[in-house]
């Protein structure tokens, strides 16, 4: 059996799950990965078959996205040529993690594929959403990267067609300690600006994970380093909480972890003021600007024992083989 697998490369989350599914599908066949996008620190543990501009945002400086860079990095050109130049035909499974070359391809080409990825749980309306809907926004999770069928992952399952979280193996096999500093992962935002802030709460040793910081440095009572896989792994499994975006991989792993979370999504950013809303459901607490008077709401979150009990099985294998049985054009 020859599968495709198609991962958006736009932040970690996406890759950071597809370094789970892969060996788990590489057990019923041949796999090639797809990647596209231009935001990714970390790649699969395999080889690329094909790698893609894409169609992704990108991130700013100062908690939202760099809308100039953004326009800037688009070239709907190239994306029209890659959609119409993607090869489809020898493969007996698609799957695809919100990556719109490989699903825009199947639609052209009448392929039908599965979408595996957090994006599709929010093709059920039992999603939590903010109360404030950015109706337009919505029109991203349908059409952006199309499928014919859909499994979703959130915090909870909320839906017959979501599961919990995908778990690394190499999260759920840490050891989980406590040196009492927090893990930092916002990379919206440019690590002078964390230092500028968290400067103001100097009584706990903070440690930044930078998308924007090429060196190692430190600052009175910070720790910046550039992203790096493991030295994260490590940072949060040794940690008493995160400061994280509102991402989905990030707090799901610190949850798994018994870590307290605080989130701040990022600004007029739908996906993730979706996440950030769920969180809250949990008991998750949700900060949405790093301003000074937020600075009270930070530290009142620092000194409380904040751990939300949660259940997040390992069914990757499970989720998987369903896949191929019900999906794959040879099962």
């Amino acid at each position: 059996m020859r599968i495709l697998f198609a991962v958006q490369g736009t932040g970690n989350g996406h890759i950071s799950r597809a370094r789970e599914i892969i060996p788990a599908l590489k057990s019923f066949g041949h796999v090639d990965i797809l990647i596209s996008g231009t935001q990714a620190d970390v790649l699969p543990n395999a080889p690329l078959q094909f790698r893609f501009h894409g169609f992704s945002f990108v991130f700013g400086r100062k908690g939202g996205v760099d809308y100039w860079k953004t326009y800037r990095a688009m070239n709907l050109p190239r994306l029209w040529k890659d959609i119409r130049s993607l090869p489809l035909k020898n493969y007996d499974l698609i799957i695809n993690d919100f990556e719109p070359v490989t699903a825009w391809a199947c639609k052209i080409q009448g392929r039908p594929s599965v979408a595996l990825s957090h994006q599709a749980a929010f093709l059920s309306q039992k999603t939590p959403r903010p109360s404030d809907s950015f109706h337009w926004a919505e029109t991203l999770f349908k059409h952006y990267a199309p499928t014919t069928h859909k499994i979703g992952f959130h915090f909870d399952k909320y839906d017959d067609f979501i599961h919990t979280p995908v778990i690394r193996s190499e999260i759920r096999n840490q050891e989980i300690r406590n040196f009492g500093h927090i893990t930092v992962y916002l990379p919206a935002y440019h690590d002078r600006y964390l230092v500028d802030y968290l400067k103001k709460i100097p009584e706990v040793r903070w440690e930044i994970f930078s998308k924007h910081s090429k060196q190692i440095y430190t600052d009175k009572n910070i720790f910046v380093q550039p992203i790096n896989n493991q030295n994260y792994n490590r940072s949060l499994a040794c940690s008493a909480g995160l400061l994280t975006g509102g991402g989905f991989e990030s707090p799901s792993e610190a949850l798994f972890l018994g870590k307290k979370v605080m989130v701040i999504p990022m600004k007029n950013q739908y996906e993730q003021l979706c996440n950030a809303a769920a969180a809250k459901d949990l008991g998750v607490p949700v900060i949405y600007q790093l301003k000074e008077s937020n600075i009270p709401t930070l530290k009142h979150w620092l000194t409380t024992d904040n751990f939300i009990k949660v259940s997040y099985p390992d069914e990757t294998r499970g989720i998987v083989e369903k896949v191929i049985k019900d999906y794959s054009s040879k099962s």
